[in-house]
């Protein structure tokens, strides 16, 4: 997917600022810094029509050096080699795999862990990392940050359907089954279709980038 220009620019402005922000010494150069810091979040703002407001504020409260942001999907099969979905409440009750950003204090695999259990009441272990997919690289839609997100193969091990805040409905689909509401944002139809192809031959390489 080819973002607008304006994305990509804000983006870059925002993280220069950001990372200046982090070592800037002199109160000139944060002066200097949080003026870019202002017109990225204008930029993003009228590109997207979002709140200015609220944009300047999400952008100000990230600090360090600018990096992109992880998160990790959980493709769990059961026996029947369906795969599990949840209603996520946050995006209008639109299907995704479980998943989320990654916790600090948790390694890829505990995270992944943790969210199918808070998401969807099931136990799981991860059997094997399936993919490393750059967001911008998919079809997603445009996003304020960038972002890596881990998809992990995992098979149920026990628990129950358990919906939460973040959830409304859990289910379990085949193939040709998938919803067409799916949280584009999130997961897409070829991003799921190709965790079907992992389960089926597990000797597939890491898919990247």
């Amino acid at each position: 997917m080819t973002f607008p220009k304006w994305l990509v620019w804000a983006r870059d402005l925002q993280a220069l600022a950001q990372s200046g922000l982090t070592y800037a010494e002199s109160p000139f150069d944060r002066e200097r810094y949080e003026s870019i810091r202002q017109i990225s979040a204008e930029m993003m703002a009228a590109g997207s029509q979002a709140d200015m407001e609220r944009v300047l504020d999400l952008f100000t409260r990230q600090d360090g050096y600018a990096t992109p942001k992880i998160a990790v999907r959980a493709a769990v099969f059961d026996e029947r080699r369906r795969i599990l979905l949840v209603r996520e409440v946050l995006d209008h009750d639109r299907w995704t795999l479980p998943g989320g950003w990654a916790d600090v204090n948790l390694s890829p695999v505990e995270n992944t862990v943790k969210e199918v259990r808070e998401e969807s009441g099931y136990d799981v272990r991860v059997t094997r990392l399936a993919a490393v997919w750059d967001r911008d690289r998919q079809d997603h839609p445009p996003a304020p940050f960038s972002c890596y997100t881990l998809y992990f193969i995992c098979e149920l091990t026990g628990g129950q359907a358990r919906t939460s805040v973040e959830t409304s409905e859990i289910g379990w689909f085949g193939p040709d089954e998938i919803p067409a509401d799916l949280s584009h944002g999130r997961v897409l139809p070829q991003q799921i279709a190709r965790m079907f192809d992992h389960v089926r031959n597990p000797g597939l390489p890491t898919d990247f980038d």
